[in-house]
């Protein structure tokens, strides 16, 4: 073939050919050669993480037992109307397995002949072998849609609770499931359009009242398909797992290491200490410790935990909840750097000298007792000369030359010019009921930054060591922007009157120096937001392409093994390379470390957009008891159908729809970023002060409509309708007349 087959075709090759059902056989079938091997190889595996397929020694089949995933086709009736199948992958010697397929009341009709994908349950003492529950139909991948279901005279309708989708759904009575009026839903769709021209659904699940608050991340966890739940036979290795001991391992329970994390922190998985170095080759240098909990000790390739750790790709964390990538027995208990408990760690020990350049490091694989759990808030009142009566016997040994050697990791940060985003972490506070009791922007201390550069370190030094050793490895990659990316910046900053130098290599001090020059300014807040859209989006790779926004040559990801599974990825590299132990990196995962890259990359976006939406679910549950105040913001997206507007007070964007502008009509200008009134000659960009009043805000969705009060302090005009079409030439020669202006300050403050 010129193209590997998809895992329909491949789930439908081994249905048809269970004789054949060995990688080779598939391999051959499909004319599979050479390195292409390793995506097989690759897609053989994601299928039986699914529970698609049952892998026994060489083969992808049982020949004495069906898998408990199976491939059947429908056979036939018994006497009494119940459907049997026949199991194409059966390749035992004895008699074909009877097999009874039990129907719940929303899966489809099925008659002989019908090949369908089978959950099995072996049964005893009846007259059939297995009992079979439906997955799907094999060929087929149904859309699902997860909406609230209103009951009717014949069935029901789905209201989908993705805002971009107006769409309803269908539902005959015979596949609601046992739904009520207004309540949660997932279902899938059920057939092609029915009457109305509606897409047919049936529901799958039942998930409660969608206006509760604790219901909102549990939409997002759906409808992004975050797994949620862990099978039964991961708990149960996690729940086999005990404390590791000292063998093998350097004993560091008498470092005063200790843990920094926010107050609602589920988890500790890295912990610090520094101390001046007493090395006489380095004058004022720091030695800098950061302990990382040893995932890779409980969590062994190839195993159960292992698969769904992969399957996740990292934890997700939602203001009520948090989605782990581990079960609680390990992300909880045994991974976590507990207070005055041994825990395993793989540690670095940095050396940076005055200037805060690391000059030499040395990893090893240890045994810890955290000297304290604390808090960011804690520490930071402690160095300011309030430590509480936990931080107080740690100042002179522990905080003070946390806060030492920081001061000399940001000289050297200094010189290095990460790009500095000042773009505050937005807060939504909940009751114990889930309700949002404030929204707010979370402090930004030095604490938080003290922590981030120990943690950028060690990462470097993980990068470093496993590129000295040629080791495989997932580096964390940021590119530079694209070039079409930075032009639309520089409209942006010429708009407000800045400068982006042209003709150059770009460097991060560019941009540094134009959100500098923003800074304290009107235009400081759409600066930062245009300057991070026009960043590419970071990602993992086992090839090396640097990290633009940190300004560093090599990158990887080391410190966050409980909740990424990049991390514990180099974390095996580094047992590996080291020697310390059989739990490293295996050739195998070598060979799909590039699948494993694409895979995570995927599952942090996919955590990303779902922490996202929940993040907007809540603020328009707040803001839905305000409607009609009034509040200030700046534009901060233009498109067609309106304008976007992000709020001051809690930071959420808004939709101004260019239908309550007025009855005129407006011209959009993409290449400008702009809205135009063809009466009024009322003009809307990027950036631009505005005073807005809530209209509506829709918690199940998540949107939030706006009413334009005033632009830049002035009341905005409303014109009459006006023939549909360009604006008039006074209008557009006003509007070349401001941008000339423009340009001529810009060209001002470049001379």
């Amino acid at each position: 073939m010129s193209q590997m087959p998809s895992k329909s075709e491949i789930l439908q090759w081994i249905s048809d050919h269970p004789t054949l059902t060995a990688k080779r056989d598939i391999a051959k079938a499909f004319g599979i050669k050479g390195a292409a091997r390793i995506d097989l190889k690759r897609i053989l595996k994601e299928l039986e993480e699914d529970g698609h397929l049952a892998k026994r020694k060489k083969t992808y089949r049982d020949p004495d037992r069906l898998p408990p995933v199976s491939v059947l086709q429908v056979s036939g009736q018994t006497r009494d109307g119940e459907l049997l199948a026949k199991p194409l992958e059966w390749g035992g010697e004895g008699v074909e397995p009877i097999v009874l397929l039990i129907p719940r009341a929303s899966d489809p009709a099925m008659g002989a002949g019908d090949r369908i994908l089978a959950r099995l349950q072996e049964v005893r003492g009846e007259a059939h072998h297995y009992e079979a529950r439906l997955i799907r139909r094999i060929g087929t991948n149904p859309r699902k849609v997860l909406g609230v279901f209103r009951k009717g005279a014949e069935g029901g309708r789905i209201l989908p609770i993705d805002k971009g989708d107006g769409k309803e759904w269908m539902v005959a009575a015979d596949a609601t499931g046992g739904a009520q009026d207004g309540e949660l839903v997932e279902a899938e769709q059920a057939g092609p359009a029915g009457r109305l021209g509606l897409p047919r659904a049936r529901v799958l699940d039942r998930l409660g009242d969608p206006s509760a608050p604790k219901a909102v991340s549990l939409i997002a966890i759906h409808q992004h398909g975050i797994p949620d739940t862990f099978p039964d036979e991961v708990i149960a290795e996690a729940d086999t797992m005990t404390p590791a001991g000292l063998k093998g391992r350097k004993d560091l329970r008498d470092l005063p290491l200790i843990t920094i994390d926010p107050q609602d922190a589920r988890d500790h998985d890295d912990a610090v200490w520094a101390h001046a170095d007493d090395d006489p080759g380095n004058p004022d240098g720091h030695v800098i410790w950061v302990a990382i909990a040893d995932v890779a000790h409980y969590v062994r390739p190839g195993t159960a935990l292992d698969h769904e750790a992969r399957k996740r790709g990292n934890s997700s964390y939602f203001p009520d909840r948090v989605v782990p990538m581990l079960p609680d027995r390990l992300s909880g208990d045994l991974c976590s750097l507990h207070e005055g408990v041994p825990r395993a760690c793989i540690a670095v020990r940095m050396q940076i000298n005055g200037q805060g350049d690391k000059i030499g490091h040395r990893f090893v694989r240890g045994l810890m007792r955290s000297a304290a759990s604390l808090t960011y808030n804690q520490v930071q009142a402690a160095q300011d000369g309030a430590p509480d009566d936990t931080c107080a016997p740690l100042m002179d040994e522990v905080i003070a030359p946390l806060y030492a050697a920081y001061a000399a990791l940001e000289a050297a940060r200094q010189r290095r010019q990460p790009l500095d985003l000042d773009l505050p972490e937005r807060k939504v506070v909940l009751s114990d009921e889930g309700k949002v009791l404030s929204v707010s922007f979370a402090e930004r201390l030095t604490a938080h930054k003290l922590i981030e550069e120990c943690m950028v370190l060690a990462n470097v030094a993980a990068a470093e060591t496993l590129v000295a050793r040629r080791s495989a490895l997932l580096f964390r990659v940021h590119e530079e922007p694209a070039p079409e990316k930075l032009e639309s910046l520089r409209d942006v900053a010429e708009a407000a009157g800045l400068v982006l130098a042209k003709g150059q290599v770009l460097k991060t001090a560019h941009l540094n120096a134009l959100l500098h020059a923003a800074q304290g300014t009107d235009h400081a807040e759409i600066i930062n937001m245009s300057t991070l859209r026009a960043m590419t989006q970071a990602y993992y790779a086992p090839q090396n392409f640097g990290h633009f926004g940190l300004a560093l040559q090599a990158y990887a990801h080391f410190t966050s093994p409980i909740r990424r599974y990049s991390d514990l990825v180099v974390h095996r590299a580094l047992i590996s390379v080291h020697g310390w132990g059989k739990d490293g990196l295996s050739h195998e995962e070598e060979a799909e470390l590039e699948a494993t890259a694409q895979h995570i990359s995927d599952t942090e976006r996919r955590s990303m957009m779902a922490e996202r939406d929940t993040n907007d679910r809540y603020l328009a549950a707040f803001l839905s008891e305000r409607l009609g105040d009034i509040f200030t913001g700046r534009i901060s997206g233009v498109a067609k159908f309106g304008v976007f507007v992000r709020l001051d007070e809690t930071g959420a964007d808004g939709l101004i729809p260019v239908r309550s502008l007025g009855r005129e009509f407006f011209h959009f200008d993409r290449e400008a970023g702009t809205l135009m009134g063809s009466d009024t000659g009322l003009i809307l960009g990027l950036g631009q002060r505005v005073t807005v009043k809530i209209s509506e805000a829709a918690p199940v969705t998540g949107g939030i409509a706006l009413e334009l009060v005033s632009l830049e302090g002035e009341t905005v005009p409303k014109g009459p309708r006006a023939a549909r079409g360009a604006p008039s030439r006074r209008k557009q020669g006003a509007a070349r007349h401001k941008a000339a202006a423009v340009k001529r300050k810009v060209e001002r403050k470049r001379r």
